[in-house]
């Protein structure tokens, strides 16, 4: 597995806007402040998402991806891309497949970031059945899809040749292994949680939740008090 100061390109696949920063958004913040390209692929525009019953038209999709491209540059990130699948639909399909594939050839990263597959028994918030199918459809297109130059063939003939993942990082797991140290860039998260406003803006307590939880992480990690982190399962692929 790469020294997280060789990972240079970073792919972060997820089922909605805001899960992101909710999941890794420190970690993130941490690649970028380096000099690493960051990439977000986004399954769904969250139209299922929010409080706002006017906006049920159509209008909540338009909001959270604008709500996610401003988060996303608190912590650096410019490039996004957003596949369009409804919300609250998503299974883990070949076009699924194909599509996050499509999308792994063309960023070439070293490192993917996505949910876990497996249902969390112990805090059920990361196991929304989008997430368990993006988690999945991913890890599949990372091995073997997007390194197969024989899978999806359309995908040589866009131009899109084959490209190896070497590591993929799950959070929202039940038995992270790798913790990462997002004190000095957790207030970014929690301006991006912020920028998020159709989710959050109403969660009375929202921040204290947030430290409780990712202050609780840095503990498990060893990192002591007046710390946060943010976990993840390393899951090589070489």
């Amino acid at each position: 597995m790469l020294p997280e100061n060789e990972i240079n390109r970073v792919l972060v696949v997820t089922a909605h806007p805001d899960d992101a920063d909710f999941a890794a958004a420190g970690t993130i913040a941490r690649f970028t402040d380096r000099g690493a390209e960051v990439v977000y692929c986004v399954v769904t525009d969250g139209d299922a998402g929010g409080f706002d019953r006017e906006l049920d038209s159509g209008g909540m999709a338009g909001l959270r991806r604008s709500e996610q491209t401003a988060a996303a540059k608190l912590v650096g990130v410019h490039d996004l891309r957003f596949l369009g699948y409804t919300d609250g639909t998503v299974e883990q399909s070949l076009d699924l497949r194909r599509d996050i594939t499509r999308v792994i050839r063309q960023v070439r990263p070293d490192l993917v970031i996505t949910h876990t597959p497996e249902r969390n028994y112990s805090f059920i918030a990361p196991s929304h059945p989008d997430h368990r199918a993006v988690g999945g459809a991913t890890l599949d297109a990372v091995y073997p899809d997007a390194r197969n130059p024989y899978a999806f063939p359309g995908l040589l003939e866009e131009g899109l040749e084959a490209w190896t993942v070497p590591e993929v990082w799950l959070n929202g797991g039940e038995n992270p292994d790798h913790y990462v140290d997002v004190t000095a860039t957790f207030d970014r998260k929690l301006a991006a949680l912020r920028a998020h406003a159709s989710q959050t803006s109403h969660i009375e307590g929202f921040e204290g939740f947030l430290r409780t939880r990712f202050s609780s992480l840095a503990k498990n990690a060893g990192l002591g008090e007046d710390r946060y982190a943010e976990a993840f399962k390393r899951v090589p692929t070489a």
